[in-house]
């Protein structure tokens, strides 16, 4: 077990938590957490995207012009992908880019992207940050006092203060134990752990 320094919302050391060898201690490969990442950015994806082929343009049912004659290349429809207006050929349609990579791999990757922010030192454990009230100053000067800027936040309960005074705030966001994930630890520079959610995650990774 490591040990990992506490501090309060004045960012004054108060105690310290063993951090578990089996999440904060482990190899990490990198194509796995880039597996895990794209795998999260693809269920983001929106799909939308949409075109019309050449039956579903409007019109097109008449013969624009005599077969010969004229001068010009035969044509049978105006919807034909050749005129302007057209139908589209292999155009794109609405369709679920998500897709999914076994538990075991997204539990895995989690645990290495915990290892490689106590690598960088960029884990930072609070006791608490219980809010009095909603106040971006009062946030904005806690984040002061732990030294950073842009971090990822996670706690072990809904916060209201917290997260309604954090929200104005850019580059932090705050999330729950639960909704922890790998792109979300490897997009912030810091990653601040509540110390009650630590043991949540342990609980969580380590079942």
């Amino acid at each position: 077990m490591a040990l990992q320094d506490v501090y309060n919302m004045d960012g004054a050391k108060v105690s310290e938590v063993d951090l578990a060898d089996e999440i904060y201690n482990v190899p990490v490969k990198q194509h796995i957490l880039h597996e895990v990442v794209t795998m999260q950015l693809a269920g983001k994806r929106a799909g939308t995207a949409s075109t019309k082929g050449r039956s579903e343009v409007r019109g097109g049912g008449q013969k624009p012009y005599r077969q010969k004659g004229t001068g010009r290349a035969r044509a049978g429809t105006r919807s034909s992908p050749l005129w302007r207006g057209g139908g589209v050929v292999f155009g794109p349609k609405p369709r679920n880019f998500a897709y999914k990579v076994p538990k075991k791999v997204r539990v895995q990757a989690l645990k290495m992207a915990l290892t490689a922010k106590l690598q960088e030192n960029a884990l930072i454990v609070v006791d608490k940050l219980d809010l009095e009230a909603v106040k971006t100053k009062r946030f904005v000067e806690v984040m002061g006092a732990l030294k950073t800027k842009e971090a990822l936040i996670v706690t072990d309960q809904k916060l209201e203060h917290l997260e309604l005074s954090s929200r104005n705030v850019s580059d932090v966001k705050v999330v729950r134990s639960e909704g922890l994930n790998v792109y979300d630890i490897l997009k912030f520079k810091h990653l601040i752990l509540l110390e009650p959610s630590v043991k949540q995650l342990e609980g969580r990774l380590l079942s």
